[in-house]
């Protein structure tokens, strides 16, 4: 459990200063020029050149890799023309610059789809759950039925919200989500250390990080409704602003149930059995 725990949050880490370097390895105003839209590129553009960020490698760029870059905003394509700029730089890799680049993009769709295969997943084993109460078969794993038909109905359901949507307005409710997530399993993990150790200082380890995390999360939720969602009055805009108002819901209500259970302990702190010295015999037990 340490290993894969600490492995991936270590490997994580590296994999976030690996996006860092790739982002300063471009020149400041080609870095702006990417992910800044075309036309308030344009405006801001004066006020740049003033900073003396006057030099531009754009139009190489986009010649080498294969690709209008320009304008291209979500930072896949800066990270992309980054890490492809770096491996070019490497001697005898000068003219794979457009191999490597959609190398990075191909890498960076692969995660995403990774998730949403998770998500779907998940999705489907909580609708079949839903499903128990109708027909017992339909709610089974094994039932390919069953299967088949939960996953036709969340295939649609998260389709409808990308064709209808763009990344604008998919992608930071899957960041509110992602990170909630985080917030949760650290005030699981809260829990989990108070009953097994009893002392509150070692529960610190998790506690803190999770009201970081609660309180920045849920206040970007919010003002991805207020500014982003609402202020578009589309069916749209108001059917993800309702998705978001019903995770953080959720998310309330079991933070501070969590936040609960932990004033419990401390408060009335409860006697854990103690573990025999035989392994045999605790497995026994």
């Amino acid at each position: 459990m340490k290993l894969i725990a600490v492995g991936s949050m270590l490997t994580e880490g590296v994999v976030s200063i690996l996006a860092l370097i790739a982002a300063t390895s471009l020149l400041p105003l080609d870095y702006f020029q990417i992910n800044v839209p075309v036309e308030k590129f344009q405006a801001i553009l004066p006020r740049l050149q003033e900073m003396g960020y006057t030099q531009s490698n754009l139009s190489q760029l986009s010649a080498e890799v294969g690709e209008k870059i320009a304008g291209r905003t979500g930072g896949a394509v800066s990270l992309g023309v980054g890490m492809a700029y770096i491996f070019s730089s490497i001697p005898g890799m000068k003219s794979l610059m457009s191999y490597w680049y959609h190398f990075a993009i191909m890498f960076e769709a692969l995660f995403i789809l990774t998730t949403v295969d998770t998500g779907t997943r998940v999705a489907r084993y909580i609708l079949q759950e839903m499903f128990k109460p109708v027909s017992a078969k339909l709610a089974s794993s094994t039932y390919l039925p069953g299967v088949i038909l939960s996953g036709i109905i969340i295939s649609f359901l998260w389709g409808y919200l990308v064709y209808n949507g763009d990344v604008s307005s998919i992608w930071p409710m899957f960041g509110v989500a992602n990170q909630l997530l985080a917030t949760l399993a650290l005030s699981i993990g809260t829990i989990f250390i108070l009953q097994h150790s009893g002392k509150w200082y070692y529960s610190l380890m998790t506690f803190l990080p999770s009201v970081f995390m609660f309180a920045t999360t849920f206040t970007a939720g919010i003002e991805n409704i207020t500014g982003n969602y609402l202020p578009k009055h589309t069916f749209q805009g108001n059917l993800n602003a309702g998705l978001t108002v019903v995770m953080l819901i959720l998310v309330v209500v079991i933070f501070f149930e969590s936040t609960r259970k932990c004033v419990g302990y401390l408060t009335a702190p409860q006697a854990l059995p103690e573990l025999a010295a035989d392994p045999e015999t605790d497995i026994e037990e």
